[in-house]
């Protein structure tokens, strides 16, 4: 299943990836969600090319009934984000990896910050795929909308963020 949503940020994207790996934003999207940040690792500087991996766990309270019988009351997800040292207009992407423990997903994503003046227009698509014989497609489609709107939801949170934590 297709993942796609754009978001634009009142930032420069140096700004919007300094946010997107700062561990109290990060835990605070987990919060937002009623999850819970769990580890955050951070490999390198994010003024060049650098790795991250989070681990949070999340409720399945809003996931369809087909999901939540097979994974339980709370996921476990790790993200693995492998983020492009920038252009030299500040825009980058971020390949973004998810697994889910307990659950036969697989997530994979590409993000784009593309710098626009004093602005960050995010772009993410990418794709949830099950790799259940004859459920996959099923599960794949009732987790693709949740995991989209999770994904979303980190710039959507990020404008509120950079309103509230001015550099």
């Amino acid at each position: 299943m297709a993942l796609a949503a754009s978001t634009t940020l009142s930032a420069t994207a140096q700004r919007v990836t300094d946010v997107f790996t700062d561990e109290e934003f990060i835990k605070y999207v987990s919060f937002t969600v009623g999850g819970e940040l769990k580890s955050f690792e951070i490999s390198g500087p994010t003024t060049g090319a650098f790795t991250t991996k989070t681990v949070r766990t999340l409720p399945t309270d809003r996931m369809p009934d087909i999901a939540r019988k097979v994974v339980g009351a709370t996921l476990t997800v790790t993200q693995v984000e492998t983020w492009e040292a920038p252009a030299a207009d500040g825009s980058r992407n971020s390949t973004i990896k998810l697994t889910v423990g307990g659950a036969p997903l697989d997530v994979t994503a590409v993000q784009k910050l593309s710098a626009s003046g004093e602005n960050t227009v995010v772009d993410l698509t990418g794709e949830v795929k099950s790799s259940i014989p004859f459920l996959g497609a099923k599960i794949a489609s009732a987790a693709e909308p949740v995991v989209g709107r999770a994904l979303n939801l980190q710039a959507t949170l990020a404008q509120e963020w950079l309103t509230s934590h001015p550099a």
